[in-house]
């Protein structure tokens, strides 16, 4: 059984082909295929609200390729999830309807809690029972926190914080003021020093890009360290001399300031970046719909 997980973010869409594999008891998802386009709907949304005729085109064209891979790969179920950008588009009835109705593909505009919680799906295998956790999730247009206490999410909160926001220089700052606070309210009590996890195409380009690291994990200065290096070349150096995507290049910097803020207010000092992510969860949701238990 193939399944397929598509996420329309702020910066970049994404497709993730998935095979379920069965080995005895023991089940495993085996990735296929997969596909990034940089769309950056969130610099339409985020500067004049409403996602542009062109970026609505190009969104267009490329769910139709999506749907084309799909039926090619004879994929049995997928999902389609929009976050922050298509969230706040003034015009995103409007475009999520003409895409049903050419298409036959039904785009799920998500809240932030809905994002997490899928996501949560993905990362709670790599939780510990003896430890807490900050999870920090960076998209295009929006952070969400979640923290963990004996493997239990027991606080979760989005804030209107992201890559291509900061980047545009769009967002609040009262809203950074807010997660500030968010963050030392809730972590009294909770056992110290926290862990962080971090998800998103940013902090695994810093961890992938880290000297010093463990097999899953960095530490809070290191993550700084390679801020610092990256920050130290012009857009056109990070895309030709580190060869970073051009959609990479300019939203990591202002990325990671948001890690590395987070990480400071809940006094992490490590943060573990699994390869995993919001498409993830989709696809153990997929799974676990197919496989309910039959009742009688």
């Amino acid at each position: 059984m193939k399944l397929a997980a598509i996420d329309i973010g702020s910066n970049a869409a994404r497709l993730q082909i998935t095979k379920v594999l069965h080995d005895g008891m023991q089940v495993n998802f085996k990735k296929v295929e997969y596909v990034r386009f940089p769309l950056r709907l969130g610099h339409d949304v985020f500067t004049i609200r409403v996602i542009g005729p062109d970026r609505e085109e190009k969104l267009m064209k490329l769910l139709h390729s999506f749907k084309l891979l799909m039926e090619l790969h004879e994929v049995k179920d997928y999902f389609i999830c929009a976050t922050s950008a298509m969230r706040e588009a003034d015009n995103s009835a409007e475009i999520t309807s003409r895409v049903h109705a050419k298409l036959g593909m039904r785009i799920h505009v998500i809240e932030g809690s809905r994002e997490a919680e899928l996501t949560n799906r993905a990362i709670v295998s790599y939780l510990m029972a003896d430890k807490d956790y900050i999870h920090i999730d960076v998209g295009g247009g929006s952070t969400e926190l979640n923290l963990y206490k004996n493997k239990v999410k027991v606080a979760a909160k989005s804030f209107k914080i992201g890559s291509v926001r900061h980047l545009e220089h769009s967002e609040s700052p009262l809203t950074w003021r807010k997660m500030k606070e968010w963050i030392e309210d809730h972590i009294h009590g909770m056992q110290m020093p926290l862990t962080a996890i971090g998800t998103g195409g940013n902090i695994s380009k810093i961890f992938e890009m880290a000297v010093k690291k463990t097999e899953t994990s960095i530490t809070r200065t290191e993550a700084a360290r390679v801020q610092s290096y990256i920050a130290g070349f012009s857009l056109d150096e990070r895309i030709n001399h580190l060869q970073l995507n051009p959609d990479r290049a300019d939203v990591i910097v202002p990325a990671t300031d948001i890690y590395l803020s987070a990480m400071k207010w809940a006094h992490a000092e490590e943060i573990i970046v699994p390869d995993v992510g919001l498409k993830d969860g989709i696809i153990q949701m997929l799974y676990e719909k197919h496989n309910k238990p039959k009742s009688g």
